[in-house]
């Protein structure tokens, strides 16, 4: 029996994304965010000012169950957010869906905050214990815990779904095409028709890395995550000023640019507007994960027991890392023109864009940053696949994942790009799914949670 053609298999994973990625996926998680917003009143919009008193550390507790301090669950949630999504993400919605996706990106970060605050709030405060009898956090341990036995099939919708959503063969096949343009074919060890030995080793390499750090667990990769993201994001938002300030005649054309295709469409093949909206939220979920479930899982890890306090930092991420550094790089991809260039996608686009406003350094700063990134991503995706895997078939048997996700990396290293976004992309929608609506189904307590909060915490309730 013949092994199906890869084309045929990059068809396949395309069309499930396209399908699950359609307009009643779009009204779920953006309607849904609206609706939550409207429903909190829009208080937790008030309160980022406590939101970062609260990552300093200022209310921690060592007494609280959970794992992880707050700042480090941010940061192993932003981990999986910050990175290749901020940089090959937004050029893959650039050139699926024209520069008008980034406007739908935004929209999907502002609405976002409300759909995180909730969702992370109700990890914490429906954690359940697994086989092992471990606090656990997450979508899955929220609909066991908070909802009747009648809606426990979407807790495992969300785990299958989440085994293959968050496995590395995105940020693994992004940073062997960074590698392999940048060192591969400078020196001689790779062509643009011959490079599948030059991958495979890389991604072996990236393997045996990966497995080093996992080992250690959430408080190991809290650790990493909490020293790799915070310096990360800082270094990549000053590179990118610098490349703007060079192109600073440009950028009001590209933020017009913006506005304009995300009613018109004029940029797609077409002119079709549904799919800059499409395509704007569905990359904006791959970067900010509002409503899709796995940056709960990290929440559901921080050692407090206070939900709201968690929903408060957590609020945080899209505005992180959707807002301002997805931002940047689309102004840095449209101000430099590098988005036209129908013969580039995902990292390489960013990569000429960097390369062509700073042709001496930019592209290695570029690249030093996407590894470091690309790395931690990796490492938080172990952590969510370990969490769906141990639900479904039990704490004891979640070590046998870890290999799983290890030859998936390598994996990952010599496969297409548009077969990997076709099933991170579906099992992406499918997460959303069991997620939002666990939201909304449990939204009127976490509003009665929210209030109790702000009650006991005058401070907070004086800033109102």
């Amino acid at each position: 029996m013949a092994l199906p053609d890869s084309r045929a298999i990059e068809h396949v994973f395309t069309v499930f994304a396209d399908f699950m990625w359609g307009m009643p996926l779009v009204v779920l998680l953006v309607g849904g965010g609206c609706f939550l917003a409207g429903f909190s009143r829009f208080l937790p919009y008030r309160h980022f000012g406590h939101a970062l008193d609260i990552l300093t550390g200022r209310y921690d507790e060592a007494d609280h169950e959970g794992h992880i301090p707050h700042f480090q669950a941010l940061s192993t949630a932003l981990s999986g957010t910050l990175g290749l999504g901020n940089v090959a993400g937004v050029a893959v919605a650039i050139s699926m869906g024209g520069p008008g996706a980034v406007f739908w990106m935004w929209v999907t970060a502002l609405v976002g905050v409300a759909t995180k605050f909730y969702t992370c709030t109700l990890s914490v405060m429906f954690r359940g214990r697994d086989t092992y009898g471990h606090l656990q956090g997450g979508p899955m341990y929220v609909i066991r815990e908070g909802l009747d036995r009648r809606w426990l099939p979407l807790a495992y919708l969300f785990c299958v779904a989440g085994l293959f959503g968050t496995l590395p063969v995105f940020q693994t096949n992004q940073v062997v095409q960074l590698m392999r343009d940048l060192v591969g074919m400078p020196l001689g060890l790779a062509s643009a028709q011959d490079h599948f030995a030059f991958d495979l080793a890389l991604g072996i390499t990236i393997a045996v890395l990966v497995l080093f750090v996992i080992m250690g667990h959430i408080t190991r990769i809290g650790a990493v995550t909490s020293r790799l993201v915070p310096g990360m994001v800082v270094f990549y938002l000053g590179v990118t000023a610098w490349l703007l300030i060079r192109y600073m005649d440009r950028v009001p054309d590209a933020f017009f640019l913006i506005i304009r295709d995300a009613f018109s469409g004029h940029a797609v093949a077409g002119g079709a507007l549904g799919t800059v909206v499409i395509m704007g939220v569905r990359r904006g979920a791959f970067s900010n994960e509002a409503g899709i479930g796995t940056a709960s899982m990290a929440h559901g890890a921080a050692r407090t027991n206070e939900p709201v306090r968690e929903g408060l930092v957590a609020m945080m991420g899209p505005v992180i890392d959707t807002l301002i550094v997805c931002s940047c790089t689309a102004l840095a991809i449209l101000s430099t023109g590098v988005w036209q260039d129908t013969n580039t996608d995902g990292v390489t686009m960013t990569v000429r864009a960097f390369q062509s406003g700073m042709p001496d350094l930019g592209v290695y700063v570029l690249a030093a940053m996407i590894l470091f990134l690309g790395f931690s991503t990796i490492v938080s995706y172990w952590y969510y696949g370990t969490k769906c895997m141990s639900f479904l078939f039990g704490a004891h048997r979640q070590r046998h994942y870890l290999w799983f996700y290890v030859v998936l990396i390598v994996a990952g290293a010599v496969v297409s790009l548009q077969t990997v976004i076709g099933l991170v992309d579906g099992m992406f929608a499918v997460m959303s799914i069991p997620t939002m609506i666990s939201a909304l189904l449990l939204s009127p307590k976490v509003n009665a949670a929210l209030r109790d909060y702000l009650e006991r915490h005058s401070f907070v309730k004086s800033s109102q």
